[in-house]
């Protein structure tokens, strides 16, 4: 298809791209067990809607609206509508607290919240108690005695369409989108503020990178109010795919295999679970066929997909394949074209595993603050390193600092923060350059490669400086290994406090005959004990000296969200699991 006229607001997608495709099945979901499409000219007809019926709710140009929801065709008609006005978005978790909700709406001025169902409604509801200004809350489900999006949709039906388009064309690519609070993991959240051109700019700049097209079913199960997950959705809109919205985070299994996409995105940590999923059922099994799994399992790991491998090896690799990996392509739906890993660092193995097994992974990088694409790996043609985060794209420019810091400038750079000069100008240097955070270097001159959070990194009492990262992610390459944080700042040594898949531990003592009473008695366990110290005593082989891991400490439960130990985005947050386990941490330095 021919384009007259490149995108220039992010809404451009629908006329330019999605309207012309017209696919019957653009967006789906699924309602009462069954997959429910949605035209183009239905979802078009129902943004527009969106629009109007926001107008007439006295929604203007600049003003805020919220949207805390799951992944759901609704989110994106919301979306969608809210930009053709020019009034701006903010999306947010569903898991924050009422706290975090409180201070965003009144911080960002919000009139308008549209939640997805009940507990949403009851949680915002309290959250602006004692707000002096209360925006009005409608929700997607239907709720008895609670406004609904439908109510929107039907005020927007004696819209004027011609106005409309005079309010479409007023909104310039400069104009602010969307305003995204990231969940910091001190303090409370600061709003990024992104353009329609920051947005719009990265879209277009990765599209080079994807290998979907129109007849391409793709899989959104990642949270929406992540610019991640929403820029995929764009690029998907650009790129002509069909999108397939996934129930829930528990049903993504089932989903997949239901959906079979050609691609979908996702996070390091599930693509974990995946992997230990499937590792434990090799344990299961028994004679030739485990012989069989676990030597199919040895020659993944070793595998590059830019190196040449030799002829015994690509011998024994399609062997491989055609006896075990087909079964993981077959439990991914078998059509996989890429998997997209982003938000955090994609442990190597798990690279090379997956595409030994025939699934290439594109592992990328970026911020909120960068719209968010810095870097991203190629797969057709194959360019990038395992371990590295792919090439800069086109129109971004990438320099490591004197003290390792990545830095970026570019049109995918955040207008800055909102309400928050101060915080702008130390984020943003005087030559335009964003400072990340991130510690990182160029390999090859080319490949960028990222080793740690700068504000993460501690000294030990030797004057070693301890990347705590890539410390845990070796120690989660471990089966047995949920979740772990690494500490030793100003310590001899470095240690860590690790959480136990209980799953996985729960069969290894039913194969050693140990008796399983509960999660925080078994930690107690002399042999449980001894069996983590030599997990990670192994896996610290490879770690120089340094930087090993010399005692650690069991916990009995994950750290969550709700209990201020991680992040929305999962990452963790080292103070506040430092002060709740601090006599735990002290006697490990006795």
């Amino acid at each position: 298809m021919t384009n007259l006229k490149e995108p220039t607001r992010v809404f451009d997608f629908l006329t330019q791209y999605f309207i012309p495709n017209n696919f019957d099945d653009a967006f789906c979901n699924k309602i009462n067990g069954e997959w429910v499409k949605h035209s183009a000219k239905e979802i078009v007809e129902k943004i527009d809607l969106m629009s109007h019926g926001l107008y007439a709710l006295g929604i203007r140009k600049d003003d805020k609206v919220a949207i805390i929801s799951t992944s759901r065709p609704e989110w994106n008609i919301t979306d969608f509508g809210i930009q053709q006005l020019g009034a701006i978005s903010v999306p947010m978790y569903p898991t924050i607290t009422v706290e975090d909700y409180r201070y965003i709406f009144n911080d960002a001025g919000v009139k308008i919240v549209f939640v997805s169902d009940q507990k949403l409604y009851d949680k915002v509801i309290d959250s602006i108690s004692t707000l002096s200004v209360k925006p009005t809350v409608y929700s997607f489900d239907q709720l008895k005695g609670i406004a609904n999006f439908q109510e929107v949709l039907q005020l927007g039906k004696s819209g004027d369409q011609a106005k409309l388009e005079e309010m479409k064309a007023a909104v310039n690519p400069d104009d602010l989108l969307t305003l995204i609070y990231t969940s910091g993991t001190t303090g409370f959240p600061k709003g990024v503020m992104l353009s329609h051109s920051n947005i719009v700019s990265n879209v277009m700049a990765c599209v080079e990178y994807f290998v979907v097209e129109g007849k391409d079913k793709v899989l959104s199960f990642l949270p929406l109010c992540h610019i991640y997950e929403r820029a995929a959705i764009y690029i998907y809109i650009r790129m002509g795919a069909r999108i397939y919205y996934a129930e829930s985070m528990e049903t993504i299994a089932d989903n997949i295999r239901e959906v079979k996409p050609a691609m979908f995105t996702t996070v390091p940590r599930l693509l974990e679970k995946v992997y230990d999923k499937i590792v434990a059922k090799g344990y299961e099994l028994t004679g030739l066929k485990k012989t069989l799994f676990f030597w199919a399992l040895n020659l993944g790991l070793r595998f590059d997909p830019t190196k040449e491998m030799g002829f015994f090896y690509d011998l024994q690799l399609k062997i491989a394949r055609k006896l075990i990996f087909v079964k993981w392509r077959e439990a991914l739906g078998g059509n996989l074209k890429v998997i997209t890993s982003g938000s955090a660092a994609l442990q190597p193995r798990l690279s090379r595993i997956f595409w030994a097994a025939g699934i290439p992974v594109s592992e990328g990088y970026g911020l909120t603050e960068t719209s968010p694409v810095i870097s991203t790996s190629r797969v057709q043609p194959i360019d990038f390193r395992v371990g590295c985060v792919g090439t800069v794209l086109s129109n971004v420019e990438v320099k490591i600092a004197d003290d390792g810091e990545i830095l970026c400038k570019g049109p995918n750079v955040m207008k800055g923060y909102y309400n928050k000069p101060e915080a702008t100008a130390e984020a943003i240097d005087s030559e335009g350059w964003f400072h990340t955070g991130d510690i990182g270097t160029l390999i090859e001159g080319k490949y960028l490669k990222i080793t740690d959070r700068k504000k993460e990194i501690f000294k030990t009492s030797g004057g070693k400086y301890v990347a705590p990262q890539q410390i845990e992610n070796k120690l989660k390459e471990s089966i047995y290994i949920e979740q772990c944080m690494v500490v030793g700042e100003n310590q001899k040594f470095p240690s860590a406090l690790i959480v136990p898949d209980f799953a996985a531990l729960k069969e290894w003592c039913a194969t050693h005959e140990i008796p399983y009473t509960n999660d925080t008695e078994i930690i107690k366990n002399q042999l449980v004990r001894v069996h983590f110290d030599k997990e990670v005593e192994q896996l610290m082989v490879e770690v120089a000296q340094w930087e090993r891991v010399k005692k650690i400490a069991l916990l009995p439960r994950l750290f969550t969200i709700d209990d201020g130990e991680l992040t929305a985005k999962l990452s963790l947050k080292r103070k506040a699991i430092t002060e709740k386990n601090k006599a735990l941490i002290e006697a490990l330095y006795l």
